[in-house]
């Protein structure tokens, strides 16, 4: 048996592993994903889901090519699903109106502080903004649903799915259901009392959002003494 097998096997079981092997794995797969296309084309059936957290624990998967995982977003910046759905970390760019554009951003770098890169990974969508507007997290914006509308419409998308923002009931549909927050991560930094949801979609596309609560506080280990800056949540 491999390494990895074993690996694989000791995360089912929710053993951690060695600091050296989550390094050595971390640099393996930015070998393999920074060489992909920043549009990523994923095949249903497919799961989605965002601050994996728990899911591990509760599914019990690695298989980085059937999820939409943050680590993905984070190296293709998205997932592009069966050519209708847009799955993406944050949210959208001022900077980019079309998939061609995304394309051609030179990913083999830090995140910038500013720019189209930043923007996907960092931009929220926001009911009282009616275009762009300053984001309080002091990278990317907040967009409106007619920034939403005209991405979908100009791009043949049915809506846009993203993983980067804490919402309570586990997952939140805006602006007519054209954009979707799926959030894996219950009880964020171990103080937000919310729920988490994965999206599980079919071959067809049919849509099932699987909620959960955290797991018990003393199957979860410690939390970290110092906890997260708010602009995480």
């Amino acid at each position: 048996m491999s390494d990895l097998d074993i690996q694989i096997k000791q995360l089912k079981r929710c053993e951690p592993l060695k600091e050296s092997e989550v390094k050595a794995l971390c640099i393996k797969a930015m070998e393999i994903l920074v060489e992909e296309s920043n549009v990523q084309r994923v095949d249903a059936p497919v799961t989605v889901y965002g601050f994996y957290d728990e899911c591990l624990r509760k599914y019990g998967s690695v298989n980085v090519w059937r999820y939409c995982t943050d680590i993905f977003d984070y190296l293709s910046l998205l997932a592009l699903i069966e050519n209708k759905i847009f799955s993406v970390h944050g949210g959208l760019s001022p900077a980019i109106s079309t998939l061609d554009q995304i394309r051609t951003i030179d990913r083999k770098q830090e995140v910038p502080h500013d720019g189209a890169m930043c923007d996907l990974l960092w931009s929220d969508p926001e009911y009282i903004v009616d275009g762009w507007g300053l984001s309080p997290r002091g990278a990317g914006f907040l967009f409106g649903g007619s920034v939403v509308t005209s991405f979908n419409h100009s791009n043949n998308i049915d809506y846009i799915c993203r993983v980067h923002q804490l919402v309570m009931e586990g997952y939140k549909w805006m602006f007519n259901n054209q954009i979707v927050t799926v959030w894996s991560a219950p009880n964020y930094c171990y103080r937000c009392g919310n729920v988490a949801a994965i999206l599980e979609l079919d071959e067809n596309l049919h849509q099932q959002f699987r909620v959960f609560e955290a797991a018990p506080q003393e199957s979860r280990g410690a939390p970290a003494k110092k906890p997260p800056p708010d602009y995480f949540l």
